[in-house]
């Protein structure tokens, strides 16, 4: 079969296509023919070599992405073969709390990713792709998807009428706010374009803030609330956004330390924290359990992901440079039937 590896450190341009043999399945374990993969902010950052953790190469990329059963291993009971699925980024985090999770089974890094024409998966990784999501759809949910409900909902308790407050337009902010809203809470967005906003509202924000034309955006939300803030926070910026952050949220506030896309670096100090009396807690993608809470969600409300750009799998360094450098408005997805 064919697959895509990242053979070298250092750069995205080390991305190599590379045949490599039939995967077959062991006990609990099935093989998918791989339909779509997405992309994630971290395969960037092990592409480059600038990810926290270093891998051992070369690696097969990207934890996401959605395929059909092929064939099943002994002892396989929670599918069959022609099942739809889609992976899970924790390959043994079923539920739980994250103490449960183990971090030497991540997919896309340590264990290879799903950048191939088959992959083989644990019957305990992997979920049923929901009905209504094409194959482009399905293939981003396991980590951004994931990531923002188990933020609102399995860690927080998101309720109706509180207030979500998402940063930026990519794919887990997105989520959070299509999430949000039918759950009934008052959702406020930042970009830094007004025509992003525009089309956040379109998915069910109720208020936008354009951060470079109000870099004080946290005294921005309070005036939005009556000086009450925001309950939840999903925060994506990293340390230069965390003081606004901070003085965007309500007494008693969640924020849900997501990213670092506005880089890694700033002082933040812990007396802002104590003043509000917030909750920061880190979210490490979520569980199968929260996946599977968060496929009902979707089927029952209708919802779909926001595609910002297909592209072949074969064009996978492609996609690699348009989510490094292009800002993309939700998801950058490998089609792997192109």
């Amino acid at each position: 079969m064919k697959a895509i590896e990242l053979q070298e450190p250092g750069g995205i341009d080390n991305l190599r296509l590379v045949e490599r043999p039939m995967p077959e399945p062991g006990r609990q374990e099935m093989i998918i023919r791989v339909k779509a993969t997405a992309l994630n902010y971290r395969d960037v950052e092990i592409a480059r070599g600038s990810y926290h953790t270093a891998f051992a190469l070369p690696l097969v990329p990207l934890s996401d992405g959605v395929g059909e059963v092929v064939a099943v291993g002994a002892e396989v009971s929670r599918f069959k073969v022609g099942d739809r699925v889609c992976a899970t980024f924790w390959q043994r985090w079923v539920g739980g709390g994250f103490a449960m999770a183990e971090s030497s089974y991540q997919r896309g890094g340590p264990i290879d990713g799903l950048l191939s024409e088959f992959a083989r998966l644990d019957e305990q990784a992997a979920v049923l792709a929901p009905e209504h999501l094409s194959d482009v759809e399905a293939a981003t949910l396991p980590c951004a998807a994931v990531t923002a409900w188990h933020a609102l909902f399995t860690e927080d308790r998101l309720k109706p009428g509180e207030t979500v407050l998402s940063l930026g337009t990519g794919g887990v902010s997105l989520f959070a706010v299509q999430f949000a809203a039918v759950a009934g809470a008052r959702v406020i967005v930042t970009s830094s374009s007004d025509d992003r906003l525009v089309r956040a509202k379109a998915l069910g924000a109720h208020d936008g803030i354009n951060y470079r034309k109000e870099p004080d955006w946290g005294s921005a939300v309070l005036a939005l609330t009556g000086g009450r803030g925001a309950d939840h926070v999903i925060e994506v910026g990293g340390p230069q956004s965390f003081v606004q952050s901070l003085r965007a949220s309500a007494r008693g506030a969640q924020i849900n330390v997501i990213g670092y896309l506005g880089g890694n670096e700033g002082a933040i100090n812990p007396l802002d924290i104590f003043r509000r009396q917030v909750r920061a807690r880190g979210i490490p993608v979520g569980s199968r359990e929260s996946f599977e809470a968060m496929n009902r969600a979707l089927v029952v409300n209708r919802l779909r992901p926001v595609i910002d750009k297909v592209l072949p799998w074969r064009e996978a360094a492609g996609a690699f440079h348009h989510v490094e450098h292009g800002s993309p408005f939700g998801k950058v997805v490998l089609d792997h039937t192109r």
